[in-house]
């Protein structure tokens, strides 16, 4: 049996936007400096664990790139590789709005966990997610074999639209992302489908590494839509 691959997705590190809870979509907000800080303590609790991390990928988008460059110069993991289909959901119209703002335009919307057309849709992120998730293992599987400086785990730093999406397919319960918190996924080359981009990848556990600040729990951009908010449906709390 083709051995599994461990792909660790996290959640970039507080961006200028969602520290004044502004859709981001693919606006290139910048890290904050507790971002920054937030990027630096991850990579400790990365360092400590029983697997070694290979390879650090990234979203194209400033705030999860910049996540990646800290997390791979602290870990010693080389160049981080980027691949566009990791970058988040276009959020259309609502792109740099504020909850108080969209609730004005489009009332209801936020409550009912309902998007404007141009957003872009559930389908379309997990198709694209997932195909980066097979591209990343089999680069790491087709690697120059005397090239033991990139075994280990893989590392993705990406958004938590993509990561609830992926949750979401995967039929586990959705949960909201923290920055730098995520999910680790097994993947298991053989039996990937040609079909079902989701064939294969298994999510094993939620990543929160704790010891810091937790910020974007809250943040307005990080609920996919098209479906409820599982974490605060009993409660009546919005995304």
């Amino acid at each position: 049996m083709m051995p599994k691959v461990s792909v660790l997705l996290l959640r970039h590190g507080q961006s200028e936007w969602n520290a004044i809870r502004r859709w981001q979509g693919l606006a290139d907000s910048p890290l904050t400096d507790l971002g920054r800080r937030q990027a630096v303590a991850v990579a400790r609790v990365l360092d400590r664990l029983d697997r070694p991390i290979g390879r650090v990928w990234s979203s194209p988008l400033a705030r999860a790139a910049e996540t990646g460059e800290i997390i791979a110069a602290a870990l010693g993991a080389g160049t981080v590789a980027v691949d566009d289909r990791f970058r988040e959901a276009d959020a259309g119209e609502w792109q740099g709005l504020t909850p108080v703002e969209i609730e004005r335009a489009y009332p209801g919307y936020l409550e009912a966990h309902r998007r404007p057309p141009t957003f872009e849709s559930f389908d379309s992120v997990v198709a694209r997610a997932f195909e980066a998730v097979w591209s990343i293992v089999d680069a790491h599987a087709d690697r120059d074999h005397a090239d033991r400086d990139h075994d280990g785990a893989l590392v993705v730093t990406t958004h938590s639209g993509v990561i609830r999406s992926m949750v979401r397919r995967l039929g586990a319960t959705d949960a909201r992302v923290p920055n730098l918190g995520g999910v680790w996924l097994d993947v298991v080359p053989a039996e990937r489908s040609v079909i079902e981009a989701s064939t294969g990848v298994e999510l094993i556990d939620r990543f929160d590494p704790g010891g810091f600040v937790r910020t974007g729990v809250d943040a307005p951009g990080e609920d996919p839509g098209d479906q409820p908010d599982h974490t605060h449906a009993d409660s009546g709390a919005q995304g």
